[in-house]
């Protein structure tokens, strides 16, 4: 098969999501894809252009899955709700890629433009909000960090604690109200509603209307 940067994409993302950034090399992408490592410069130049080019692939699907969402709610909605809109889909992108949250961690640091057009809407999303300046950008910045914390908790592959049943209930006795917490509620809804509780505090920060 006709080697291509997509298809070196696709095994680079594999091996990251293998043995993560410091296991993936040049030459493990090309004995995945059964070639010689010197074929693979033709169209990715180097292991840090590979990263880049993953990374903005994640961020990019991210994207347009947050379009599509936003296209759905019309222009009037309010803005917690296109921030919503913005960051449902990208938890659902970022757990559909072993590795994703950590690609889209580091996407500022390899300057992936799909990364920079997310960040660059939600700022128009806080700004439109009328979020002060001032807080704009830390803002924006802990929305998305929320999102990667979030995946990179339900992506850890540390394995469970087995627990007796009297270490259940000892536990349940000391801890009470972290247990409760913990078996409150689902994933998804817990997510939901993180989200919520900081828009909750960014709508304190917003500018009095003129």
């Amino acid at each position: 098969m006709k080697l291509t940067a997509e298809r070196i994409i696709d095994a680079g993302m594999a091996v990251f999501a293998e043995s993560g950034y410091h296991g993936l090399s040049m030459r493990r992408v090309a004995e995945r894809l059964d070639a010689q490592a010197g074929s693979l410069y033709y169209h990715v130049p180097s292991k840090s252009a590979l990263v880049q080019l993953m990374a903005d692939r994640v961020a990019r699907q991210a994207y347009e899955a947050g379009t599509a969402a936003l296209a759905e709610l019309g222009p009037g909605a309010p803005w917690q709700e296109r921030v919503e809109a913005q960051l449902l889909p990208l938890r659902g992108t970022l757990r559909r890629h072993p590795g994703g949250a950590v690609m889209f961690a580091d996407s500022p640091k390899v300057l992936s433009t799909g990364a920079l057009a997310l960040m660059e809407r939600l700022l128009e999303t806080l700004r439109d909000a009328g979020v002060a300046a001032e807080h704009l950008g830390v803002g924006a910045d802990t929305l998305l960090s929320h999102v990667t914390g979030f995946v990179l908790q339900e992506q850890s592959q540390s394995p469970a604690v087995a627990a007796s049943a009297e270490e259940g209930a000892a536990l349940l006795e000391r801890f009470p109200m972290t247990v409760a917490a913990a078996s409150a509620i689902g994933e998804d809804e817990k997510y939901v509603r993180s989200v919520r509780l900081v828009c909750a505090g960014l709508a304190a920060l917003l500018e009095p209307a003129p």
